[in-house]
């Protein structure tokens, strides 16, 4: 399948690795030139370097945080006139809800809701002047059933989720797409991360706690960064036009939802 993208331009952000990665790897495979963000600079650069020696497109690279003012600033200049935005952000720390305040929240929709409100802001009125544009945003499974320790991840990108229902039926009509994708688990650092934890707790070892995790996924296994980056390269591509507003689950069957 044709996806139409070949030459298009994309801004990936947090794109070193993980999820972002996955997707930033699937659009250059279509023809995409890429303007790549992460905070680390060698594990940024290397995977650009590999993008440009396994597809041949253009990668800019900036290295910062999308969640200061400074890190959107250099994002957005690098970015300007891009076709297609994808924004992700690693999620704020677990905990209960009677461990957080004020500023915990305001950490949390900062990075969450407030920092791809200011990419979109920034980058979407060229798309429509244009006429052709598509934004992605990478938030999480827990937008359809919340997570209890993930408490301030639940908030803000329920925040981020009702900001792009409103908005993307108001820009739809210039011919750009606002849409969704929520992970579940996927075979990423955050996997080992979290089996990481449950292996210590548990007296248990890794794979036991994987293979744990599994069994709770109608699917029996983990996600890959490749087949996220496919969907998120397919609701970019020419033929994701009427697509608007969604929010599609990637999570192996693992939220149990008739809608």
């Amino acid at each position: 399948m044709d996806l139409g993208l070949n030459g298009k331009r994309a801004l990936v952000c947090a794109s070193s690795k993980g999820l972002g990665l996955g997707c930033a790897r699937a659009l250059a495979a279509e023809g995409v030139n890429l303007v790549m963000n992460a905070r680390g600079t060698e594990a940024l650069e290397a995977a650009a370097a590999q993008i440009r020696e396994d597809f041949g497109v253009d990668v800019v690279t900036v290295a910062c945080d999308v969640s200061t003012q400074d890190g959107q600033a250099a994002l957005i200049k690098a970015g300007e006139g891009v076709d297609i935005l994808v924004n992700n952000a690693g999620g704020p720390p677990p905990g209960m809800w009677t461990d957080w305040d004020r500023d915990d929240f305001i950490a949390a929709l900062d990075a969450n809701m407030l920092t791809p409100i200011a990419m979109i802001k920034a980058l979407v009125p060229s798309m429509m002047e244009r006429g052709w544009g598509r934004v992605v945003n990478i938030t999480s499974q827990s937008v359809k059933a919340p997570i209890p320790v993930l408490g301030l991840s639940n908030s803000a990108r329920a925040g981020l989720t009702g900001y792009v229902a409103g908005t993307s039926r108001q820009v739809a009509g210039a011919g750009v797409t606002i849409n969704n994708l929520l992970p579940g688990i996927h075979a990423t650092d955050r996997a080992t991360s979290l089996d990481t934890a449950v292996s210590s707790q548990q007296g248990i070892s890794m794979q036991e706690a994987k293979v744990n995790r599994c069994a709770s996924i109608p699917a029996g296994r983990y996600g890959t960064a490749e087949e996220f980056g496919a969907t998120c390269a397919f609701l970019c591509s020419q033929h994701a036009g009427f697509i608007i507003g969604q929010n599609v689950l990637l999570d192996g069957g693992g939220v149990n939802s008739t809608m």
